[in-house]
């Protein structure tokens, strides 16, 4: 199995103990977590990150690993299990694949199934940071004018939240956000700074708070090629949605002051009207109406899209895993399909907005969800994104 599972024990200072409890160890110090190597066990592991849609939020990505349990070194009240101690909630769990980070989570369950054969089952649920963020509460203070990535900084520094500097990756943004009173519950508060920007906020494989600007645009140097033709990553046949999932050619964006609401009257014509509304925490009524335009610019018309591929690791030469392995939320990737061998080619860029593992003894398979790119930001220079005749468009 080239996909490795490691449990993070507790290696903390304990006052009183005779071993974790002396002063000056190495070993066991304030917060000190030992990630222990539980691959031998695994049965089978799946991986759920990501969305569904361009405009849907990202979710809590979620991880869940059968064990297998006839010793009972995934039982609790085993106080002879290597591992005891730790078989509890809140320990980190780790997958990496061919030793790249796919998941860093926290444990929130052990389940465990016991057979009259011993045939014991011990299964772990997981879930990552932004679990965690959802049950934080805003520290009650005012927010001044500033970036979106500052604005995201800023509920990371609070109190409340105290997210380690170290496990971030925030953008500057390119959104200028207003002042704000700030209340209510943390990760929605930075969902609504996502929207207002139009880029990404989602934990990326490694646990990090990452956080995209719209400006975060693609070049065709740094794409992913999956294909059907043997140019590129092969996959499973394609699922593809062509309809009004985002359609929407009447848009209006709000920021609790100013409104702009903008129309694409030919597509109106053809499909009738398809309202969207945004409300967002951008500073002025011209970056609101500059949004509105840009939005009903990407969405005016229905989209041929190739929702989620599906990838047997085990057809992958050594380069194309490394490949697969490096993707993240965010990443572009170019998709070359001819349905049933029959007429031209297919070709769409697409941006990763999900991933999915699922892994057992004899298999590997990883999902792609993809989002759209036929839109994306204009690029100077580059040879497909750099065209205003091209799939790139010009940003607000």
């Amino acid at each position: 199995m080239a996909v490795t599972v490691e449990l993070g024990l507790s290696k903390a200072f304990t006052l009183d103990d005779s071993v974790a409890g002396v002063i000056g160890s190495t070993e066991f110090v304030l917060g000190g977590v030992d990630f222990v190597d539980v691959t031998s066990k695994v049965r089978g592991l799946s991986i759920s990150r990501g969305k569904n849609r361009d405009l849907d939020r990202f979710n809590a990505g979620a991880l869940s690993i059968s064990f297998n349990n006839t010793n009972r070194d995934f039982d609790p009240l085993y106080t002879s299990s290597p591992y005891a101690g730790n078989i509890v909630p809140r320990r980190e769990v780790r997958v990496k694949a061919d030793g790249v980070t796919q998941y860093v989570g926290t444990v929130t369950d052990w389940n465990l199934a016991y057979d009259e054969s011993g045939q014991s089952i011990a299964q772990l649920e997981a879930a990552d940071g932004f679990t965690f963020l959802a049950q934080q509460v805003l520290t009650a203070g005012t927010a001044t004018g500033q970036k979106s990535g500052a604005r995201v900084s800023a509920v990371l520094d609070m109190a409340s939240v105290d997210w380690p500097s170290d496990e971030r990756d925030i953008a500057t943004g390119a959104s200028t956000l207003g002042t704000d009173t700030f209340a209510g519950n943390a990760l929605t508060y930075l969902q609504k700074v996502e929207l207002s920007e139009g880029g990404l906020l989602f934990i990326d494989k490694q646990g990090r708070v990452a956080f995209k600007d719209r400006l975060s645009t693609p070049t065709t140097g740094s794409v992913t090629v999956f294909a059907d033709d043997n140019s590129g990553i092969p996959f499973a046949p394609a699922q593809v949605e062509y309809g009004i999932e985002q359609l929407y050619n009447q848009v209006t964006v709000t920021n609790g002051t100013d409104s702009s609401t903008a129309n694409n009257a030919l597509s109106q014509t053809r499909y009738g009207i398809l309202e969207h509304d945004v409300n967002t925490l951008l500073s002025d009524a011209t970056q609101v109406s500059g949004y509105a335009d840009f939005l009903v610019g990407r969405y005016g018309e229905p989209e041929y899209r190739f929702a989620q591929l599906a990838i047997d690791m085990s057809n992958l030469t050594a380069l194309q895993k490394t490949s697969m392995f490096a993707l993240d939320m965010g990443s572009v990737i170019q998709i070359k399909f001819t349905p049933n061998s029959v007429g031209s080619a297919i070709e769409r860029y697409g941006l990763v907005i999900s991933l999915g593992h699922e892994v057992t003894a004899d298999d590997h398979i990883v999902t792609v969800g993809v989002g759209s790119l036929q839109t994306s930001l204009f690029v100077l220079d580059d040879a497909v994104f750099g065209k205003l005749s091209g799939a790139g468009v010009l940003a607000f």
